[in-house]
């Protein structure tokens, strides 16, 4: 596995990949690796044949500059998790490899008004101009996001749409710990209290499933129950409970054609986030989270 710190190093390698008619694989992360970033590895080398990760904390999508400075780094248990996933490669830039002189941004209409877009302003322009820079600068065959940052995965697949990116999105499961919570590297701030405390939002998504399977489609009365399990964790804030449409990420009435709950709140200072995609198969609803 080589780790290289610049864009000439990273270009220099990926054009002698090329030159083997190797696919290039992508993931990009902000570091603190779990199992749920190897798992986007995992997809990656099932339709490519050299991987690359981007390590690299971008601050211009943090709203929040403690949040920012706080993000939990440790780069040579990063180094071991990508190695042991099978990384061929890992572009670890700083910030003046990646914004000099930067004044131009990238951003996605419409898909980023509700949910985390609603309550981190500026986070998504950040996300998507790292994205596209980190896409120009590898330029992969195919890139790997997470479900679990559901809009974020969704408004990329439009971004490189409507931009002509030459790239494939694949969206992968969400990973979770054994007792049902969905694995994210700010897990690691949260007190074994507030870590109790949290699985209060798989539960509650696990509730809507319930209800979905049983036939339910009100979307009022299912996102009430899913509010009502996750207020019993005591949660410190709630951003949202969400109903949306899958492809428009806008609020909808009802469970109908494919849609996503999406839940997102506070224990502590962590701010945690969840969904669930429905489907439907031959009329009957599949609840995926």
């Amino acid at each position: 596995m080589e780790v290289v710190r610049t864009i000439g190093q990273a270009r220099e390698i990926l054009r002698t990949a090329r030159k083997k008619d190797m696919r290039i694989g992508f993931v990009p992360t902000m570091g603190y690796l779990h199992r749920g970033h190897t798992s986007l590895v995992d997809e990656a080398k099932k339709v490519s044949d050299f991987q690359v990760m981007s390590i690299f904390v971008n601050k211009i999508q943090f709203n929040d500059p403690n949040d920012f400075s706080s993000y939990p780094r440790n780069l040579e248990r990063d180094f071991d998790y990508a190695k042991g996933a099978g990384v061929d490669m890992i572009f670890l830039p700083d910030d003046s490899e990646m914004y000099n002189n930067h004044l131009t941004s990238v951003d996605v209409a419409t898909l980023t008004d509700n949910l985390c877009g609603a309550h981190r302003p500026g986070h998504f322009r950040g996300v998507f101009t790292v994205v596209s820079k980190l896409f120009n600068i590898i330029q992969p065959d195919v890139a790997v996001f997470g479900q679990k940052d559901i809009q974020q995965a969704i408004s990329i697949q439009k971004m490189v749409t409507d931009l002509n990116f030459p790239v494939t999105i694949i969206i992968a499961p969400i990973i979770r710990e054994g007792d049902g919570l969905a694995m994210s590297s700010r897990n690691k701030h949260l007190s074994s209290d507030q870590r109790t405390r949290a699985l209060a939002l798989s539960s509650g998504l696990k509730t809507a499933e319930r209800l979905i399977t049983g036939g339910e489609t009100s979307g009022d009365t299912i996102l009430s129950a899913v509010r009502g399990i996750i207020e019993e964790g005591r949660p410190d804030s709630i951003d949202y409970v969400s109903l949306v449409n899958y492809h428009t990420l806008q609020p909808i009435d009802a469970i109908s054609d494919t849609c996503v709950i999406a839940v997102a709140a506070f224990f502590g200072a962590t701010r945690l986030i969840d969904n669930m995609i429905i489907t439907h198969d031959h009329g009957r609803p599949v609840c995926r989270f």
